[in-house]
């Protein structure tokens, strides 16, 4: 097979993209020192997490050098997320540190006074040029949707780069517009990550490795332009072992995952399909993101042998969406006494195909310590810690909350709504209650509180649950999600409730959430992916729908 190299130089989930390069028919070749450049025909240069972090780390092992004589020998170059921006001027991300300087323009951070910040799911590029509407440029197509995940950006400018000889394509998010990917010459960045954009990112990795840069498009491809960002649906599965020892996907109600019969609640651990296989299964029907949930965390084998890490190889060979994955992730103890921090475990995942990890009972541990020092960050807990090595987008924390009703907002000190929905007492004012352990037990913070403590930390986005609403099949809990996102600035993803495809139109309709997300009514065969999907597209949603032909 031929061969392209990619260099490493920062935290990151490369196993995506290296899986992406093995499916369209070519090796990789790792570079692990300067000398390694020079010898690359094709490089590609991926990237994650913090620009002067990225620049510095090029700079500090001598690889800057290297990438500027790659360039300017004409060889084929692609720069991926941090590794598009290394190729501008500099980034306000980290302004004392310059960047290739290819492109002069800096990278700038989003706007967040009417959107959520990191721009997070699937958006456009398309073809600024004259001839956008005859050609696309390195497999980019205006009717397919793209993977983001990012809070800085190269704003457009009509008409700058194209002078310069650049082709452009560009996403739109609020009212800003930015620049999706570039190319000239030997040149191609992209700041979505094609190793996550389905069948539409491989094709634009396909067209790189092939040289193949410009394409005449059909019609049929011009007349499906949609601008903007779509509406995710993610599909979710909860994993753990069943009796047998077996993994398994299960879904429960009030999270007790057994069957019943008659009056014994404590039947056969519920067996909805195998966790690799359903996966894919909900990749092809379009889901925009696959999440595992670990509920039994496997505590009895070593780390590195932890079932979940097999689970993510193999997804990440078949499914080229985002992956997360949660339950575990903590400082912890392996079987043999060694201490392992929570970061060191979140790399486990990310090394094995994980492009998020998901943070619950202990980030509502770490927001309890936030408050007792006074607002004051430590620097030592899991959601600081992950973050900072691998960007804020890596680190999703899900909350479990639960109504409390109260009489007047007077009787607590905690944050409270009053309810359209009032309980049988007739009480219509309510909290929203933290718990952890699964729901087990309850915490003296209310929902705004952990949600503000997190993002404070360093969280990405919010998984945002409901106790209240878990396995009800009556739709999300459209005032807690609304509470919340007037809360925070960071993105939120509506869960719990969804039992048909206008529980999702609705949560979209009547909320700003920024994705919805469904498990028991995918797992048990009553709607799909792609149901859900038609439904809101009819409904005059913009989602993203599967592409199948590369």
């Amino acid at each position: 097979m031929p061969t392209v190299h990619l260099l490493d130089y920062v935290a990151g989930n490369i196993r995506s993209l290296v899986n992406a390069i093995n499916q369209v028919g070519y090796e990789v070749e790792w570079i692990k020192s300067p000398e390694d450049v020079k010898n690359a025909d094709k490089l590609i240069l991926p990237g994650v997490g913090h620009f002067g972090h990225c620049l510095s780390q090029l700079d500090k092992g001598g690889f800057l050098g290297p990438i500027r004589e790659h360039i300017d020998a004409g060889k084929p170059f692609m720069g991926i997320c941090v590794g598009l921006q290394a190729l501008f001027q500099g980034s306000e991300e980290d302004p004392n540190v310059p960047g290739l300087g290819v492109i002069p323009i800096r990278i700038q951070k989003f706007d967040d006074s009417t959107k959520s910040v990191p721009h997070i799911g699937w958006n456009s590029a398309l073809n600024t040029g004259a001839a956008s509407k005859e050609q696309s440029f390195y497999g980019l197509r205006p009717s397919s949707k793209y993977y983001y995940v990012h809070s800085y950006a190269a704003l457009y400018e009509a008409g700058v780069l194209e002078r310069d000889g650049w082709s452009v394509a560009t996403a739109t998010y609020g009212e800003q517009e930015f620049i999706g990917a570039v190319s000239r010459d030997n040149i191609f960045g992209a700041q979505f990550h094609p190793e996550k954009s389905g069948v539409a990112g491989l094709r634009a990795i396909r067209a790189f490795l092939t040289g193949d840069q410009f394409q005449s498009l059909p019609q049929e491809l011009v007349a499906g332009k949609a601008d903007g960002l779509t509406r995710r649906v993610i599909a979710c599965l909860d994993v753990r072992t069943n009796d047998s020892g077996d993994l398994v996907v299960t879904k429960g109600d009030q999270y007790d995952v057994r069957e019943k019969s008659g009056a014994d609640a404590g039947g056969q651990v519920r067996n909805l399909g195998k966790p690799v296989d359903m996966a894919k299964k909900y990749y092809e029907q379009g889901a925009d993101e696959v999440t595992f949930l670990n509920i039994t965390s496997f505590r009895n084998c070593p780390l590195v042998d932890t079932p979940m890490l097999e689970i993510l190889r193999r997804t990440s060979e078949t499914v080229f969406v985002p992956l997360t994955i949660g339950g575990g992730i903590k400082d912890t103890v392996d079987t043999d006494g060694t201490r392992v921090p929570a970061l060191d475990v979140a790399t486990m995942y990310f090394k094995s195909g994980a492009d998020k990890v998901s943070i619950g009972s202990d980030a509502v541990f770490a927001a309890e310590d936030y408050y007792l020092a006074g607002k004051n960050l430590s620097g030592l807990t899991a959601i600081e810690t992950i973050s900072q090595a691998y960007g804020k987008q890596a680190v999703v924390v899900s909350v479990d909350p639960k109504r409390v009703y109260v009489d007047r907002p007077e009787d607590t000190s905690h944050h409270t709504i009053n309810t359209a929905f009032p309980n049988t007492a007739g009480q219509s004012y309510c909290w929203y209650q933290c718990t952890v352990k699964g729901g087990r037990e309850t915490r003296d913070m209310d929902v705004r509180q952990l949600v503000q403590a997190v993002e404070a930390m360093g969280a990405g986005e919010i998984l945002l649950n409901c106790i209240d609403k878990d396995g009800s099949n009556s739709g999300f809990d459209l005032e807690l999600i609304n509470d919340v996102k007037a809360a925070i600035k960071i993105p939120v993803i509506a869960s719990s409730g969804a039992g048909n495809p206008g529980h999702f139109a609705e949560v979209f309709s009547k909320t700003t959430t920024d994705a919805a997300l469904g498990a028991g009514m995918f797992h048990r065969g009553e709607y799909t992916v792609s149901q859900v999907k038609d439904y809101l597209q009819d409904d005059g949603f913009l989602v993203r729908q599967f592409e199948s032909q590369l």
